[in-house]
């Protein structure tokens, strides 16, 4: 089984981790989870375990599972979504693909049973109870805050990956992936987590009418494959500045041949362990998408509070007397890079801030080709000022380490412009 944890009778933790109590007045009273950072929610998701340990002792290694027994909790989560809510989601326009998807397992293999167009909620109902489908709801954050299992119970099973840590999906005949590492059924207020490659089953009991849980999938791109992917080409261009063999021309006829030649392997080779020498020394690596992407695809901050505008900044104006600090630190990323600008030739570095303060919950992660990024792009002379307001827990404008009272002063009006400072 994986690793279990249940809060016994008296209220304490069975197992190594103390347990805290998490106090829920009724459904719709003060929420059990701590939603004033995304470092207080994650760790209010996994209670009673502490994030040093999940990290430490789970993540990527092994399944975890969190059986609260606890009905006041249950009772909250279930009010947090039903099923019945996707009757008042329809009317409000959703689509097959797009929003919801409906499916059935066929013969061990997952059969797609969308219609075209417009979901509508009878015929939703219908495929759910004449065909016993499973309705797949995308990305219910643009409507809900919620996770955990919500309703009813689900049966799971869990195989060996075939693949550690796999990227892809499973497509391995169910009778070779063997007998379950893991069997057991979830409740309301129930967590399970299993690492990424984890080959898994889940279906509803016989008897129960349906079951509803959600799914939240994470660090699919994080991996330090994708991380060197990332800076490398920072690092070529930072390199062939410096030497005139990364300048010089491939040979007249290499991108024609079918295969790799045994003197271009060789050359690449040997521009690899260059490579891997330079980085040693190499404090300031140039991110080409990650940190942005990640900014881009960010959720807005959730603890601002209903009616809270951050499409204009509030509070006093900073100026040169001013002691100013950084806020919203967990949705803003500072990164240096090659300068944008198709019309700058000589490409120098700049030092770019993305954030996520803008970002529109409605169209999160719905692919849509209006998403933008949101900050702002600085010469790279503004690189240990910007270092100084990230490291510092309030600092004083005259202090920051540019040359000028003017530069001071338009580098804090920008980035309190764009309400990523505050004036205290």
């Amino acid at each position: 089984m994986p690793k279990k944890v249940k809060p016994a009778g008296d209220g304490k933790e069975e197992g190594p981790v103390p347990c805290k109590q998490v106090k829920v007045e009724a459904a719709g009273g003060p929420s059990p989870l701590n939603l004033d950072s995304p470092s207080g929610l994650f760790e209010s998701l996994i209670s009673p375990i502490k994030t040093e340990t999940f990290f430490k002792e789970f993540w990527e290694q092994k399944p975890l599972l969190i059986q609260r027994d606890d009905p006041v909790l249950a009772t909250y989560y279930r009010s947090l979504f039903r099923l019945s809510d996707l009757k008042s989601l329809c009317s409000r326009g959703m689509y097959y693909g797009r929003d919801v998807n409906v499916c059935r397992c066929v013969n061990g293999k997952k059969k797609v049973l969308n219609k075209d167009g417009k979901v509508h909620f009878l015929q939703l109902r219908k495929d759910f109870d004449q065909k016993r489908a499973t309705i797949q709801f995308h990305q219910p954050q643009r409507f809900k805050v919620f996770i955990l299992q919500l309703e009813g119970e689900k049966h799971w099973r869990l195989y060996h990956p075939t693949v550690p840590l796999a990227r892809e999906y499973s497509l391995e005949a169910e009778d070779r992936i063997g007998r379950p590492a893991h069997e057991f059924t979830l409740k309301p207020g129930d967590l399970l987590y299993f690492p990424r490659g984890t080959i898994h089953q889940a279906d509803t009991p016989s008897g129960l009418a349906h079951s509803t849980h959600v799914t939240i999938s994470t660090y699919q791109s994080s991996s330090w494959g994708d991380f060197l992917l990332d800076t490398v080409s920072g690092l070529v261009f930072d390199t062939a500045k410096a030497d005139v063999e990364l300048r010089a021309g491939i040979p007249r006829q290499l991108l024609l041949q079918v295969e790799t030649t045994a003197v271009a392997t060789r050359k690449l080779s040997g521009f690899l362990r260059m490579l891997a020498d330079r980085l040693e020394g190499t404090k300031e690596l140039l991110s080409a998408d990650m940190k942005k992407d990640f900014a881009m695809n960010r959720l807005p901050p959730y603890y601002l509070g209903d009616g809270v505008e951050l499409s204009t900044p509030g509070g006093q104006l900073p100026g040169l007397d001013s002691t100013v600090r950084l806020q919203f630190r967990d949705h803003v990323v500072l990164t240096v890079g090659p300068d944008q600008d198709p019309s700058d030739e000589t490409r120098e570095k700049m030092v770019y801030i993305y954030h996520s303060l803008k970002n529109r919950r409605e169209t999160h992660m719905m692919g849509n080709e209006e998403t933008e990024s949101h900050g702002l792009r600085f010469p790279l002379s503004h690189i240990d000022a910007l270092k100084q307001i990230w490291n510092s827990s309030a600092i004083s404008v005259k202090d920051l380490k540019l040359t000028t009272d003017e530069e001071k002063q338009s580098l804090v009006l920008s980035l309190w412009t764009e309400c990523l400072i505050q004036v205290v």
